[in-house]
């Protein structure tokens, strides 16, 4: 017996969701990301949003230049937080482009380089765009440069942690891993942008703003590497970050 016309198109429906799981999920991030920046920015000027920003900053720090808790955590804080910063990024960058250039991903080496050229022009522009005062010169546990908004911190760390981790999970069959290498990227990002408005350094609100347009921009990075490598298969040619085998 012939399946109805529509339980067909259901069924075929199902297949094609599930093939493009990753994908959607990926443009869903996306918008979030691009939805969060946006009403992030609209609301830091308002009285609510700074409100909320000035309740967040009293609450790390009590006492202005003096965090909450004990003496080994603003000393963890300081060192998590460099986790996020240009030079530590830039090592760590040069680092996994070795690696990809040995394992010829020829493909996501050129992506990473664009993703964190592309993250730095985003953060410097937006942070001219906008033009915000950080927080009071008596909160900031460490030396500040250029405008607040957005944490240019937060965003680096969620592009560079976020775009290896999905890299990395490409190398890992087991399910479990992928979520694994998924949760520590997420982490290393969600502990950098913790540790900005611990230490005064950011509101609140900056740092939200640096994980929506982070998390963004990652993602399209990956839809893109997406895109190619499906456009590759319908081609039937050798992907790009695939090495080709050479008969002897």
């Amino acid at each position: 017996m012939q399946p109805s016309v529509p339980a067909a198109f259901l069924r075929r429906a199902l297949t094609v969701a599930r093939a493009e799981f990753a994908a959607l999920g990926a443009l869903a991030v996306l918008a979030l990301g691009l939805l969060t920046f946006v009403d992030v920015a609209d609301d830091m000027s308002e009285a609510e949003g700074l409100a909320f920003d000035g309740r967040v900053l009293a609450w790390m720090q009590p006492v202005a230049g003096q965090p909450r808790g004990p003496w080994w955590l603003h000393e963890a804080a300081a060192d998590l937080t460099s986790l996020g910063g240009i030079a530590v990024l830039t090592l760590f960058a040069f680092v996994a482009l070795g690696v990809l250039l040995i394992l010829r991903k020829h493909l996501s080496a050129v992506l990473l380089v664009i993703g964190l050229a592309g993250a730095v022009g985003l953060s410097e522009g937006l942070k001219a765009l906008f033009g915000r005062q950080r927080p009071p010169a008596d909160y900031q546990a460490v030396d500040t440069l250029n405008a607040s908004f957005p944490s240019g911190h937060a965003l680096l760390a969620t592009v560079f942690y976020l775009t290896v981790a999905v890299m990395m999970t490409r190398a890992f069959p087991q399910r479990r891993l992928k979520i694994y290498v998924l949760g520590v990227g997420i982490l290393f990002a969600v502990m950098v942008g913790l540790t900005r408005v611990y230490l005064g350094a950011h509101w609140a609100s900056d740092v939200l703003a640096g994980w929506g347009v982070g998390a963004a921009w990652a993602m399209a990075l990956w839809l893109v590497s997406y895109a190619i490598e499906r456009h590759q298969r319908h081609r039937h040619a050798a992907l790009v970050d695939e090495t080709p085998v050479v008969e002897t």
